[in-house]
């Protein structure tokens, strides 16, 4: 067998007579050859010496089975000896590491003062978990999407219209009775991981304002019984006819809640329905119906936030979001709602089905915190008028109840009662003593109560935004509060005018971005008026990490004709408070845990710098992008759009999550700084189509 000739030396052998000194001549070149190539390499890539800069304990020779002419095989004493050396090297660096730790953690201990040293420790915590955070989401990106599993459809009976957190058989067999059973309660395994396919008839719903009067059938759970069965004014609206519901907004039926709404008007004492002159904007609707009440206070410009507990069919929030109007799960049972003290000008209750004389007035007193100084609670039911005995003794409860919490009735018409909220915290010290629940102590009138137990006590008096309504900026001007208003929150009127700056820009680019793509995707047809695309397209919106509001507040001036879900992550600071004090509707969430609505909600779901708050939250509650992702999956309807903006390594793994998700690959990344980078992308219509 021949032998490998060394790179530079002939093949052809030399006489005898010159053999050495050919020998060394040729060897004393190949070094030299070889030396020039290490130099060569060494300054073409310097980068090699930075990174591998003690490379020299690693080397050895490459040919081990070299001829004639090769170098020699490495001796394997000289192996051993570098091996030894590099462990004994590397011991030492981990010695010195721990030596120069402490000796610095000791320096920065006797330098710093007293008043500073706690917010320098708490930068070095927050840098130093920054830095383990980048370093695991670099490890997580490495090993690119195979990491993840490829995620299956959920079975269809059980998840098309199922809302996880709300099971009532679980709940039964965990002791749970007298009503709690519905109420919310996320365990463990709430999550779900698996895709929710649309019903078999799903259809995109037809675009605002027609969407508000007409929906699809197929995309709501209810029986033609249910529509026949509805009893209040709202659900009497509603009429079934083919494959579609329509809510007729020129009919007796909104006549009559036209005129309900100018006789709550006429009781608070204004005219011509201006409930804006009365200081009221926001109003929470309980059991709201199916919203027509909402959506004619909307030409009012009142934004009104529906709430109902989970319902499998027939549900009142459902049908409300397929309308395009405000709306989420939740209910007065044992749990508050995820509200600060102060949140609602209104508080409205039509035939709503709660008893408020129960649980000795616990109910009411809930109402009491959420509502704000001065704001009215709107009661409408046949208890009102009652006759029998036993009715009779449920309304002198409420009444006198009513009357402890320093609510002042105003007159009553039919069945309708207006209670008022005292503007004046010293109603409850003038109180006699024993009468009424008393005001909570410091420890439970908090700012953020996310699903805690209800609690028999007056809550935010102490707060510094206990305002009148009426002593409040009117809207619309109220969403730009002033130096005075901005003060309430420890925020400089700069910061929030730069806030407001920065998002009328990003609202034009995300306009300008998708106005294209669904224009192509839904273009005109014959007859139809040019639209403005997307302003028919999208409707509701849901903002996971909405801080001061100011995506909505762009959106508003704008004249987008869209309504905001400002979602207040728990894993962030708590900016709700300013939120709705500007006239906005948000909600206090943790996103480890599924959100209170029905799948299929949002026509567009925004993130802005989510991923980078949950990946720091991640690493203590145990929470996977990956499950949140499939939370977004859910709440966004077919064709919906997601708009992701965070830094460029987290946008890379969302793009490598999406393929999960079986989403279409249509992706537009656009560089919007050099630290964040945005992405957008679009849910598919045909998932159940791809399955089969």
């Amino acid at each position: 067998m021949s032998m490998p000739l060394q790179r530079g030396i002939s093949g052809v052998r030399v006489s005898d007579s010159s053999d050495d000194l050919r020998d060394s001549q040729m060897k004393d070149k190949t070094d030299k050859d070889d030396l020039i190539r290490g130099r060569s390499t060494t300054a073409d890539s310097p980068h090699l010496t930075l990174r591998f800069p003690f490379a020299f304990l690693f080397t050895s020779n490459h040919n081990k089975h070299g001829g004639d002419n090769a170098f020699p095989a490495a001796d394997p004493y000289t192996a051993r000896t570098r091996h030894r050396l590099m462990l004994m090297f590397l011991k030492i660096s981990l010695v010195l590491i721990v030596v120069f730790a402490l000796a610095g953690s000791f320096w920065w201990t006797i330098s710093i003062s007293t008043s500073s040293r706690g917010h320098v420790y708490h930068n070095y915590r927050r840098l130093q978990e920054q830095l383990v955070s980048d370093l695991l989401d670099i490890e997580e990106i490495s090993l690119g999407p195979n990491r993840w599993k490829d995620l299956d459809y959920c079975n269809i009976d059980d998840s098309e219209n199922f809302v996880p957190c709300f099971n009532a058989s679980e709940n039964l067999a965990l002791g749970y009775s007298n009503g709690d059973e519905i109420d919310r309660f996320c365990g463990p395994g709430s999550k779900q991981e698996c895709l929710v396919l649309p019903p078999v008839k799903y259809r995109v719903p037809l675009r605002w304002p027609t969407g508000k009067d007409v929906i699809w059938l197929a995309n709501v759970k209810i029986t033609a019984q249910e529509v026949v069965s509805s009893g209040s004014i709202t659900k009497r609206m509603m009429m079934m006819e083919d494959d579609q519901i329509s809510f007729r907004s020129a009919s007796l039926m909104s006549d009559e809640v036209e005129d309900y709404s100018h006789q709550i008007a006429q009781m608070i004492g204004i005219k011509n329905d201006n409930f804006i002159e009365a200081g009221v904007r926001t109003i929470l609707d309980i059991g709201c119906g199916y919203g027509s009440f909402g959506a004619h206070l909307l030409s009012k410009q009142l934004l009104t936030m529906c709430i109902a507990n989970y319902e499998a069919s027939g549900s009142q929030v459902q049908l409300t979001l397929e309308r395009g109007l405000p709306a989420m799960i939740g209910s007065f049972i044992s749990k508050q709602l995820p509200y600060p003290s102060l949140s609602f000008d209104m508080l409205h209750c039509l035939r709503c089905g709660i008893d408020w004389d129960q649980k000795d007035g616990l109910l009411l007193v809930e109402v009491d915190r959420v509502l704000k100084p001065g704001g009215y609670f709107v009661w409408t039911s046949p208890l009102t008028n009652a006759r029998s005995k036993e009715n009779l003794k449920r309304w002198n409860f409420i009444h006198d109840f009513a009357e402890s919490i320093c609510w002042t009735i105003l007159p009553q018409q039919d069945e309708t009662v207006v209670w008022r909220k005292t503007i004046k915290t010293k109603c409850y010290s003038s109180r006699k003593p024993g009468v009424g629940p008393s005001v909570c102590t410091k420890g439970h009138d908090v700012e953020s109560p996310y699903y805690r137990p209800l609690q028999m006590c007056i809550g935010g008096t102490r707060s510094r935004r206990w305002i009148p309504i009426e002593g409040r900026t009117r809207w619309p001007s109220r969403s730009n509060m002033n130096k005075t208003e901005l003060s309430l929150y420890g925020l400089h009127p700069e910061v929030l005018g730069e806030d407001a700056e920065n998002w009328k820009i990003t609202v034009r680019e995300y306009w300008s971005l998708l106005s294209p793509l669904i224009f192509s995707d839904h273009p005109k047809r014959p007859g139809d008026e040019d639209p403005s695309p997307p302003y028919n397209m999208l409707r509701n919106v849901l903002d996971m990490n909405a801080q001061y509001g100011g995506l909505n507040a762009a959106l508003l001036e704008a004249k987008k004709s869209v309504w905001v879900m400002n979602v207040v992550p728990t894993a962030g600071p708590n900016h709700l408070p300013m939120i709705l004090d500007r006239g906005l509707v948000g909600v206090l969430h943790d996103w480890c845990e599924p959100f209170p609505t029905y799948p299929r909600t949002y026509d567009l779901v925004h993130a802005d710098n989510l991923l980078s708050l949950q990946t720091g939250q991640r690493r203590r509650s145990q929470c996977s992008l990956m499950a949140i992702f499939t939370e977004i999956d859910r709440l966004l309807r077919p064709e919906g759009w997601v708009i992701i903006r965070d830094t460029a390594l987290l946008v890379e793994k969302a793009r490598a999550m999406i393929t999960q998700l079986k989403w279409e690959a249509r992706v537009i990344e656009v560089e919007s700084s050099s630290e964040q980078r945005l992405l957008i992308c679009q849910k598919p219509l045909t998932k159940r189509q791809q399955s089969i």
